[in-house]
């Protein structure tokens, strides 16, 4: 009986054990997150611009150049899909609305108080 011990013993503790570690343990995700600045709008410069690249024709306006935290973005692109009256997301720190509204979302992201430029033709 003591043999079946030990080796029921040694399945939960291999599953804890750690061969190697460079960097500290992998379950430590705080330390692993980047840090993102959350600055003001007038420090942030956004670079507006409608793109078809990528999705089977249709449009999208695209707006980068955030640095800010996600809950902001999350407000900022529910704002801006009521606005121009489309869906939208937020992948990769970029805002994506659907259509063509570029001129129109930079008039609303300089009311806003952010740095926008159209770019592209």
């Amino acid at each position: 009986m003591a043999s079946k011990h030990n080796s029921d013993s040694g399945k939960n503790s291999s599953k804890n054990r750690v061969i190697y570690s460079e960097f500290g343990q992998a379950t430590d995700s705080a330390a692993l997150e980047r840090g993102q600045p959350d600055l003001p709008p007038n420090q942030q410069n956004l670079k507006v611009q409608a793109s078809r690249k990528g999705r089977k024709g249709k449009t999208v306006t695209v707006i980068s150049g955030f640095q800010t935290s996600d809950e902001t973005l999350g407000k900022l692109v529910k704002q801006l899909k009521a606005q121009c009256g489309s869906g939208g997301t937020v992948k990769d720190d970029t805002i994506e609305i659907q259509g063509d509204h570029a001129q129109k979302l930079a008039e609303i992201l300089t009311k806003l108080g952010y740095k926008a430029k159209i770019s592209g033709g």
